[in-house]
């Protein structure tokens, strides 16, 4: 019986030909994150253990994005004791504001993660790179203490959930965020509880790079362990300019076992709006059309990439901000922005009437930049509709694509694009 690409690289981290699931082992981390909520609490359990010296200044990585710019002195209390933290150890990978980023979307665009990597991180959206191919996930920050001290961590081996797309035909609009809704609406947000998700057929490999990290990104949101994809032409063009380290390509055996499979065709799926309160509470964009918003956010981890923006400016382009509604715009990256600006989508956004922020997690997590009152309704690009997720207990989010969200923003409710584009 063969390996899925988890099982394959979680046994070569782990030293052994071979793993099943279930099975525990212990294996060597190429990466440990933490940011500016996480990074301190691991940082002061690491104190705890009596080490002088992380495992490897090159492989342990902070970034401070979540409270970024500091919003008030308690997150800037909490960006202190990761830099003071960082120039102690000599710590590679760090940014300041003006250079950081959304660390899912920064730590691809850096090079700083690739294929066949093994990934810890205190963030849960840490499943993110494994749309490159590698098996990250989510861990505490006592754990990532642990990882931080020693370069190690166990694993119990999750079993793998196989999600198919069939033909590559999408209905117009579609993006990666519309597939991981639709499957998170099939399974719900404990369908793939510590599993790990693979995602594959003709409908994956025709989606870029920033879709597939859209869909990893959101593989949390069904309870999974990790949320991978084979890499492929796509992937190594990504990755052969960034990589700044030999890395090493996985793919599943054909006779590989899986817990599931899911087979879905691509033509059948249509735009998804995820309703309050939870990720599964998926609905058709036509059977939420007309719900009137207070906000529109376009960004965070999840849809801050080029891609996101360049959509959302095609929709805008030519078209105002609907005068009752807040539209926030969040890029990943700096480079990301930069290069939003060269190709005048910045532009077109604040023209339209968006507001465009530095980069930082800001509304997705209630943080700042963008919190909702009581009553208060929000269509949003990020990942999570929980109870005052973006704020107030009394507001609620709504969650789409990037193109959904440009086009209701027009309207001032949910709208299909094809209500403000032609042709669309």
């Amino acid at each position: 019986m063969g390996m899925t690409i988890s099982e394959k690289i979680l046994a070569a981290h782990a030293g052994v030909d071979r793993v099943v699931p279930g099975e525990i082992i212990n294996a060597k981390l190429d990466i440990v994150l933490a940011n500016d909520v996480t990074g301190p609490v691991a940082i002061r359990e690491f104190r705890k253990l009596g080490i002088d010296q992380v495992f490897d200044r090159d492989k342990v990585v902070l970034v401070p994005d979540h409270f970024t710019p500091n919003k008030d002195i308690a997150s800037a209390e909490q960006c202190k004791i990761m830099r003071d933290f960082v120039r102690e150890q000599e710590i590679t990978h760090y940014w300041e504001s003006g250079r950081v980023g959304i660390e899912h979307c920064l730590l691809p665009e850096q090079g700083v993660v690739l294929p066949g990597d093994l990934i810890i991180g205190a963030d849960s959206h840490t499943c993110t790179y494994g749309a490159l191919g590698a098996f990250s996930t989510g861990v505490g920050s006592t754990d990532l203490a642990a990882g931080m001290a020693t370069g190690e961590a166990w694993f119990k081996i999750p079993e793998t959930i196989r999600f198919v797309f069939h033909g590559n035909q999408y209905q117009p609009w579609i993006s990666g965020k519309d597939l991981i809704l639709y499957i998170i609406g099939q399974i719900g947000v404990d369908g793939a509880l510590y599993s790990a998700m693979e995602f594959a057929g003709e409908g994956i490999k025709a989606l870029s790079m920033d879709n597939r990290l859209t869909i990893s990104n959101m593989a949390i949101e069904a309870g999974a362990k990790a949320g991978l994809i084979e890499p492929d032409e796509i992937t190594l063009a990504y990755v052969s300019s960034r990589a700044k380290r030999p890395y090493k390509i996985y793919n599943s055996d054909s006779d590989a076992k899986y817990a599931q499979v899911f087979d879905y065709q691509t033509k059948d799926i249509p735009l998804q709006v995820a309703c309050p309160h939870l990720p599964e509470n998926t609905k058709s964009v036509d059977e939420v059309s007309g719900i009137k918003m207070d906000q529109v956010v376009i960004g965070s981890c999840t849809n801050g990439r080029l891609e996101d923006l360049e959509i959302a400016a095609r929709i805008l382009k030519g078209n105002s901000v609907h005068p009752e509604i807040r539209c926030l715009v969040f890029p990943g990256t700096q480079e990301i922005m930069l290069e939003a600006m060269r190709r005048g989508y910045i532009e077109t956004l604040i023209e339209a009437g968006a507001a465009v922020s530095t980069p930082t997690c800001g509304p997705c997590l209630g943080g700042h930049m963008g919190i909702l009152a009581k009553g208060e309704k929000a269509l949003s690009t990020t990942n999570r509709n929980f109870v005052g997720r973006m704020g107030h207990p009394g507001s609620e989010v709504y969650l789409c694509n990037p193109a959904v969200a440009a086009a209701s923003a027009i309207k001032g409710e949910i709208v299909h694009p094809r209500e403000v584009v032609k042709n669309g």
